[in-house]
């Protein structure tokens, strides 16, 4: 069984930590408030339910517990990105990119860059 999908609150923990690599709750709590004001107990019992949840995983280094996140960013994106695909979009991946492309300005570069996805993926699916 795969953990639960991540909250918002969750995701911005698993961020931090994806960046930085394994980090202790002080650690991540230092980056989180440097853009937010968040005690230390609130990240402290985030991350102790993620772990919980299957989330992150957890090991202890100078009596310090290091957490790391149960999933690299790029399965969690994929995961996320299936759920939403199937639950929103009823599996049509036209109408997902549609709407992404729908909801903001998306400049010739970036265009460029998922046509250069999409060339990829049919190249593979020969």
């Amino acid at each position: 069984m795969s953990a639960p999908s991540p909250t918002d609150a969750e995701l911005e923990i698993l961020r931090v930590l994806w960046d930085h690599g394994a980090s202790t709750v002080r650690e991540v709590h230092t980056v989180i408030s440097e853009r937010k004001r968040v005690g230390y107990t609130t990240v402290l019992k985030q991350m102790q339910v993620m772990h919980q949840k299957g989330l992150l995983a957890r090991s202890d280094r100078f009596r310090s517990h290091v957490y790391q996140p149960a999933q690299s960013q790029a399965q969690m994106q994929r995961r996320l990105a299936s759920s939403i695909l199937q639950q929103v979009f009823d599996g049509s991946a036209r109408q997902l990119l549609q709407s992404a492309l729908a909801g903001r300005k998306v400049d010739a570069a970036e265009l460029d860059e998922i046509r250069h996805v999409l060339d990829q993926y049919e190249r593979k699916k020969k």
